[in-house]
């Protein structure tokens, strides 16, 4: 019935090529019907196309005109003086007629009609008045795409040209984008980093006095930032081990589990608060507690685990005092974790770090890169959720001053907030989910790299309102970036799989309307450190492998030191 009723109302549609003006959807007479609407819903409807005159437009010289009546290409049909812009997002042949081809599509926005040439101009997300079944469909030009995807006088960056045209810039909206936070996800071998590297020296260029705040988790992005970004690792980040609160004491400091855990959590509480209580700071607050950045020594928390241990009636008592009092030596004395738990690093250096560290001033470089790959993996999420944290406390208790908005950008993110029980409960999954919810409120925004969207805490992904996703071969996280994206983006979504590297769909506040683009080719030596190994040409070259091996274990063995 709905397949005689489409056929109908498309015999009835001008024929292509002709250009005859209707009172139902007319056109200008340069323009040509290519089919009719056949029913209308409220986001997604269904179309009537002529195969003949799609074919007759594939040789056009306007690339978008070209592409007319394919999957992922854009229509537009009138309303008045005014013209509804949609995606294709599917095809099939009709089943009464085989020169006709059944379309369903996502309205995409509304634009002005200029009442002389007949042009779009003006282009809107939204619908306010949908066709009736019958009105003419016409194929978009470039002309209509440039309006489509012109980018208003709101600050945006260029990141690469939109599909199906080869010179219609896209631009990100940086404002919206980075106020209401944003993902970039795709599969391996994709281009992710590179993306990423991108779009963050685009930002720093529009911004050289900004706060960036990058977590490498594989020492990539040191390379890419080497100019315009301060570039902090094991060697230089001098982290002080006072600021961690005490959630954070007990990641690393605690070792038993079950009820054991809450003995020996009560006795570092305890111990904690009257260490940082020897400092002359503390006599300055008026409510001191364990989560204070007051520095303390590491020396003074164990004497006075030792003193509270000699206060124990009983020998079989004295166990969680020993075990807590062990595992502090143990790291203290661990080289590699000097760069946070070394002797030297108990002055009252926050307000360096913090101005290090969150680029204030940025001195024109305005992103910090901290490269996490030589941190020892067992405390790795507990630097992350420190360093997060700070940025998040610090927004919250500068709000009284003259705002400085941090962006805090997770490479991995999956890592640390992962899809289980366990994101909420490890300090670091904590933090950064209340980034995502509270974030914003603060000016701390938040961008999410991974490959695994699937892994990531599906609250946080649904925090972000802007997703750009690559190429990704999952299944389940194509299913489940499908459920995060707005319903219009649907069309879009289903070209996920077939997307070529460098390519993206862009959804969300970021952009006008949701873009399918082709990446700038990023300069050689602002790239990631990233590259795939070329096996075919590695594994030619031979020779000095002994001093290779030699040199190797001498590193392993000093771990980096």
């Amino acid at each position: 019935m709905a397949d005689m009723l489409g056929a109908h109302a498309f015999e009835q549609a001008e024929p292509a090529g002709t250009g005859s003006a209707s009172a139902t959807g007319s056109a200008p007479e340069s323009v040509a019907a290519i089919g009719a609407v056949m029913e209308i819903a409220g986001s997604s409807s269904l179309v009537l196309l002529d195969r003949a005159a799609i074919e007759e437009l594939a040789d056009h010289e306007d690339s978008a005109m070209a592409t007319a009546g394919r999957v992922g290409a854009q229509i537009k049909m009138r309303v008045g003086n005014v013209w509804l812009v949609a995606n294709i997002r599917s095809l099939k042949m009709s089943d009464i007629d085989s020169d006709r081809v059944v379309a369903q599509i996502d309205f995409l926005g509304e634009g002005d009609e200029e009442r002389l040439t007949g042009k779009l101009y003006r282009f809107r997300r939204g619908v306010t008045r949908y066709p009736t079944p019958g009105s003419y469909v016409y194929p978009v030009s470039t002309a209509d795409l440039n309006q489509i995807y012109a980018a208003d006088e709101r600050a945006n960056v260029e990141i690469g040209t939109v599909y199906p045209t080869r010179d219609i810039r896209a631009a990100l909206y940086v404002d919206a984008m980075l106020g209401k936070h944003f993902a970039l996800l795709g599969s391996t071998g994709t281009g992710k980093s590179t993306a990423t590297s991108l779009i963050l020296h685009r930002i720093c260029e529009l911004a050289p006095q900004g706060h960036i705040v990058m977590i490498d988790p594989h020492g990539e992005y040191a390379a890419a930032f080497k100019t315009n970004g301060a570039i902090y690792n094991v060697d230089n980040l001098a982290l002080p081990y006072w600021l961690m609160n005490f959630e954070e004491h007990c990641e690393v400091f605690l070792t038993g589990s079950g009820s054991s855990r809450q003995v020996d959590a009560d006795i570092l509480a305890k111990c904690l608060l009257m260490a940082r209580g020897k400092n002359r700071l503390a006599q300055q607050i008026g409510k001191l507690t364990v989560d204070s950045p007051i520095p303390y020594l590491l020396s003074d928390l164990t004497n006075i685990i030792q003193l509270e241990m000699g206060k124990m009636d009983r020998a079989g008592d004295t166990a969680p005092y020993l075990r807590l009092k062990t595992k502090i030596e143990e790291v203290k004395a661990d080289p590699r974790y000097s760069f946070m738990f070394s002797g030297m690093l108990v002055a009252d250096t926050m307000a360096d770090f913090l101005s290090r560290i969150f680029r204030l001033p940025s001195n024109d470089k305005p992103i910090s890169i901290i490269d996490v790959s030589g941190v020892p993996s067992e405390i790795t999420s507990v630097v992350v959720a420190l360093l997060s944290r700070m940025v998040f406390d610090f927004a919250i208790w500068s709000r009284n001053e003259p705002q400085r908005p941090i962006l805090l950008v997770c490479e991995e993110a999956h890592r640390y907030v992962p899809n289980d029980q366990s994101a909420e409960s490890s300090s670091v999954g904590h933090t950064l989910s209340r980034i995502a919810k509270e974030g914003r409120k603060y000016g701390v925004s938040l961008g999410l790299v991974t490959q695994r969207p699937s892994d990531l805490a599906e609250g946080v992904l649904s925090q972000c309102g802007t997703i750009i996703s690559m190429r990704l071969n999952n299944d389940r996280d194509q299913a489940y970036v499908r459920a995060a994206m707005p319903e219009g983006a649907r069309g879009f979504l289903d070209s996920i799989p077939a997307l070529r590297n460098r390519e993206c769909i862009i959804c969300g506040e970021g952009v006008a309307t949701p873009i399918r683009v082709l990446f700038d080719t990023l300069e050689e030596d602002r790239r990631p450190a990233s590259g795939d190994p070329l096996f075919s040409e590695l594994w030619r070259q031979v020779g000095d492998e002994e001093a290779i091996i030699g040199r190797t274990i001498k590193r392993w063995r000093a771990q980096g030191h």
